[in-house]
């Protein structure tokens, strides 16, 4: 049977003014691959900011339990130290800080990621070289300058370094020509392989997923999950697009 690393039951969440997620319910067991989908505005990447624990948003009612423990009020780094990761959609540029530093203070902060700066630099470097990112990026300042594919480069670094045992990917695809969306699916293929960790895929098209043995597929309308299969649900998405759920929401009366 398939353990359950990430529980969420009858979450609402939002922000101060404006409620975005209502009654989700999902699971996600250790060592899968779950992808959701959804059109432009549906709250995805809402749920990845709240399942990391992002201040911006409220949870109203529900909960959420990973790797057996209640979440639900605990701060985002407490959620990182304890496995979780979130690669954004939009990832900041952090003047004055360095990437190498800033890398090797999030693993210090891990005692099982602890080493000696030989071996991190080493490993540091092996991971570069998979993604082939050039290592002059790593005395730069965090995403300064940094191009949209680059900054993405950047995330699989961390992925793949920090070895969480969730990884939620929001709109990883986003803004990639074909060559940087090849090496990071390469990136996120050597997370599974190498971790066996839970991948949750938040997207909004199909082309970051060609290269994915998907588990389960879940479809997010106005902030409502609405739907949830296997692996086709996703070829019959790149087909027919989202109006069925939207349709099927509506008549349901589920609007936000």
């Amino acid at each position: 049977m398939q353990d359950t690393l990430l529980t969420i039951d009858g979450l609402s969440a939002g922000t101060e003014d404006k409620p975005i997620l209502h009654d989700i319910h999902l699971e996600l067991g250790s060592g899968q691959t779950h992808v959701l989908m959804g059109p432009n505005g549906a709250g995805k990447s809402t749920l990845g900011h709240v399942i990391m624990g992002d201040p911006s948003y409220q949870v109203t009612s529900g909960s959420i339990t990973f790797d057996g423990a209640d979440i639900t009020d605990l701060t985002s780094d407490k959620r990182s130290l304890a496995g979780i990761f979130l690669s954004y959609q939009a990832p900041v540029e952090v003047p004055g800080v360095p990437l190498y530093s800033f890398l090797r203070t999030i693993c210090q902060m891990r005692p099982e990621l602890k080493t000696t700066a030989r071996k991190f630099r080493e490993r540091v470097g092996q991971i570069c070289e998979q993604l082939e990112l050039s290592d002059s990026f790593l005395m730069r300042e965090l995403n300064v300058g940094f191009s949209g594919g680059e900054k993405k480069k950047v995330e699989m670094l961390q992925l793949l370094l920090l070895q969480p045992k969730l990884a939620i990917l929001d709109e990883t695809d986003s803004g990639l020509d074909v060559d940087a969306l090849s090496i990071v699916s390469r990136g996120i293929e050597a997370y599974r392989a190498q971790c066996d960790g839970t991948l949750l895929v938040i997207t909004h098209n199909t082309r970051i997923l060609e290269r994915l043995d998907v588990d389960r597929t879940h479809v997010m309308v106005r902030g409502h999950l609405v739907a949830e299969g296997d692996a086709s649900l996703v070829g019959e998405i790149d087909a027919s697009g989202f109006s069925r759920f939207e349709d099927e929401l509506a008549a349901k009366g589920g609007v936000a």
